[in-house]
């Protein structure tokens, strides 16, 4: 499992890094409501879990998601885009016009030999 991102999610990444600084995280619990999308956030106000899996970086910023949505999407892909649309109620990209969204690849499972 790996996270891109598309350049309508990076020029969305750079605009909230310019009005809120570099020290930024994302965190896909896949929740309801909000949760099930990325929601971006001030490192310093968003504690990481033990069970949370650091997926990768995008634009520079890590890239987290909650174990149990890593267990059930472990062989997918993501793909973080930038849609016009109300961000999450608690998440940085909220208020910009723009949301960020989870997109998917589905990966070959390896068979055993």
């Amino acid at each position: 499992m790996k996270v891109e991102a598309t350049e309508e999610a990076l020029k969305l990444i750079e605009q909230l890094k310019e009005t809120h600084g570099p020290d930024l995280l994302f965190h896909q619990s896949g929740g309801c409501c909000d949760g099930s999308s990325p929601m971006c956030f001030p490192q310093k106000e968003f504690r990481v879990g033990n069970n949370d899996v650091h997926l990768g970086d995008i634009g520079g910023i890590p890239f987290y998601i909650g174990g149990d949505q890593y267990e059930k999407w472990k062989n997918t892909d993501l793909i973080i885009d930038a849609v016009k649309g109300i961000g999450g109620m608690f998440s940085l990209d909220n208020g910009t016009g723009m949301r960020f969204l989870t997109r998917s690849n589905i990966c070959a499972v390896p068979e055993d030999s």
